[in-house]
Formats: C-alpha cells, structure tokens, sequence
C-alpha cells in the first residue's frame, strides 16, 4: 500500500495561460459565487469574476454601476471556491480610467484583498499607458477590446464591431497596443468573425473570444447565460443547459408540497 501523499493541486499561472497561444484552446467562464465556482474549476483553466455580475446577480441595466467592493466580494468567494484556475477579476468602470496611479491602486487592493491571479480592464490603444504601468509593477492585466460593455452609454449600447471593414484597423491597432504594453491575453468582444480570427493571427499574446471567432486561443461565455438562466441570451450564447426551467419546476413543486402539508414528511423533522 502506497504511503505517498496526494501531490497539491496548483493554480493555473499567467505565463502558463500566455504559453497557449496557438496550442490548445482555452476554456473560461465566468462565474462569481463560490459553490459554482467550484464546479467550473474542475473544467476551466480561467474563471472571470466579470463586472456583468451587476446586470447577472443585481438585477442592473448595465455594468456601469457596479462599485469596486462588490468586485472585491464576488472575487473573495470565487477564490475561495477554487483550488486550479486562474482567477481573473474585472476592474469596473471608474476604479482605473483616471490615471495608470489610480489604476495601481484600485488594482493592488483587488488583489490583496480577494488573492485572484490577474485583473481584467477594458480599453485598447487609450489604455496600453496604464497595462504597461500595471504590468511593470507586477499586476498581470488581461486586457479587452471590441464590444467594451462599460462605454456602451458611447457606442450607443451593445453593437456588433467590425461590421464596417474601414473600422478593422482601428481594431487590429487596439489589439497590437495591448499586447505590446504586457498584456498577458485579450478578450475579443462582440467582433464579427473574420476581424477577430485576423487579431488573432496578428498578435503574440492569446486571444479570448466572446461573440467572436472559433480561431481565438479560447472562449468565454457568460455561466448564467450558457446554463439556460438567461431568457434573452445574446445571439452568440450556445445553450449548453436549461436550469431556468428545472429550478422553476422544483419551486413549484416545494411549494405544492407546502400549501398541501405534505412537506416536512417524517423523514425531514427532528424527533
């Protein structure tokens, strides 16, 4: 009989996942609760506690208001949740647009405080100053372009990118500024597919497709919508499970069995 100890499972490191580029494809979700937390592990080698927890777990019109504790709280119970993905959390709108000095801040204190992997901001050419100033002061950033939910209050809400071809090499001069500025991969948003399947053989940092092209380094959806909680999922959410509807028969069953008083049986009370 074998005394030897199981050995400790690992995270999931920046350089491993910026080591993928061109290998096997990447699997993230998003996912901002620790008991679900737990099961994405198992499969994914990147969790994103994504700033769309406001629209997903609040009940908000868009991410905008989500404030930079609630990040902090969500990303503490995900880690806590996991033990071998690398945990990325979204810095929200207004914690790092300011200056790369406020940035480093706000990011320092995301990481302290909920001890994730990397943070997540939104931006390309205009934010490739603050990824260099963070990734030089030991932050790792993955960056993300194209639909950016956070200036949908610009782009006139949640547009297509791309759709006009002129628009490509303002995309392609985005996804060029972040990986050269140290962004360890990009997160390619809402981008119809041949502009994104383009970046990706453009760049040398990973590319993380959402709305995007089966020729990014991986993809990412969000966990509520793939799982069927969503009742108007985006055109580019593959349903993978219909939760909404097993979760809304077993309410209504726990409550048919309460209003006949046929719930707690003797089985479920304490003698």
């Amino acid at each position: 009989m074998s005394t030897e100890s199981p050995k400790p499972v690992r995270r999931i490191t920046v350089p491993q996942i910026a080591a993928r580029k061109g290998g096997d494809p990447i699997v993230a979700l998003t996912s901002y609760h620790a008991h679900t937390a737990a099961i994405v592990d198992r499969h994914a080698e990147v969790i994103l506690v994504g700033d769309s927890l406001g629209m997903v777990m609040h009940g908000m019109e868009s991410t905008v208001g989500v404030p930079l504790d609630l990040m902090i709280m969500h990303g503490k119970a995900v880690v806590r949740g996991t033990r071998r993905a690398l945990v990325v959390v979204d810095m929200p709108f207004g914690s790092y647009e300011e200056s790369p000095g406020v940035a480093f801040r706000n990011a320092a204190k995301v990481m302290k405080e909920t001890r994730c992997g990397a943070v997540k901001l939104e931006g390309g050419a205009r934010m490739a100053e603050t990824i260099r100033f963070l990734t030089e002061r030991g932050i790792p950033v993955m960056a993300h372009i194209g639909l950016t939910p956070q200036s949908s209050h610009v782009m006139g809400g949640f547009k297509t990118q791309g759709r006009d071809e002129t628009s490509w090499p303002a995309h392609e001069a985005d996804a060029q500024a972040v990986a050269e500025a140290g962004a360890f991969a990009v997160v390619l948003e809402g981008m119809v597919e041949p502009l994104a399947a383009r970046i990706t053989r453009q760049v040398a940092i990973p590319t993380i497709g959402i709305g995007a092209s089966v020729d990014c380094d991986g993809q990412i959806l969000v966990l509520e919508d793939m799982l069927g909680l969503n009742p108007r999922p985006p055109r580019f959410v593959k349903v993978y499970g219909q939760l909404g509807g097993m979760i809304e028969a077993a309410v209504q069953s726990y409550a048919a069995d309460v209003r006949a008083r046929s719930f707690p049986t003797d089985s479920e009370v304490y003698r």
